[in-house]
């Protein structure tokens, strides 16, 4: 005789095991739905560009977001990140097309910088300030890249380091042109 299988409590209620797989929308619902409801579902109070940036700076000079302004950028908000809240929060409000938006995006940052600039306030224009060190490519990956890109120009280059070297018009100190093995190689190193 075989004896009845315990059956496993169920899950907590809020768990993520008590979650069903299936009680999601499927893709493409929301292009199902008419969003004429929502204010970004509608066209935009305004598309011209030039009305945008007015609007924007005047929302800028009202006393009070002018102080929240300064006080954002003194607590290290850069004006990148403050720009684009606007764009979004504008676009979602159905206040300006997202195309109006975008083309105030530098103008209205520039405005900001002069006015943190002129009041001396500390300001960050963007959120990663050291983005464009990072994205830097060393010498060595350069070099090589120009080895298989461009032959013709890393030659020229090869040789006009060389020449130097050899007339004693290199940069290099007399120690340093010692040490040299050959152009920019290092044991084991292929450029």
């Amino acid at each position: 005789m075989e004896l009845p299988s315990i059956q496993e409590p169920l899950p907590e209620k809020g768990s993520i095991e008590a979650t069903d797989p299936f009680s999601k929308a499927p893709p493409g619902y929301s292009l199902t739905v008419d969003n004429a409801n929502l204010p970004f579902g509608n066209p935009p109070e305004e598309v011209d560009p030039e009305k945008v940036l007015e609007k924007a700076i005047s929302f800028v000079e009202e006393p009070i977001n002018k102080d929240r302004l300064r006080k954002l950028l003194i607590a290290g908000i850069s004006i990148e990140t403050l720009v684009e809240g606007f764009i979004i929060g504008g676009f979602q409000d159905g206040k300006f097309s997202l195309d109006a938006g975008l083309l105030i995006k530098s103008p209205l940052a520039f405005y900001l910088a002069n006015m943190a600039e002129e009041e001396m306030l500390p300001y960050k224009l963007f959120e990663n300030d050291d983005a464009l060190d990072e994205a830097g490519m060393s010498d060595r990956d350069f070099l090589k890249l120009m080895k298989a890109n461009n032959p013709t120009m890393f030659s020229k280059l090869h040789e006009a380091l060389n020449m130097g070297i050899r007339s004693g018009s290199s940069e290099l100190t007399a120690s340093e042109q010692t040490d040299v093995k050959g152009f920019l190689k290092e044991e084991g190193d292929n450029i």
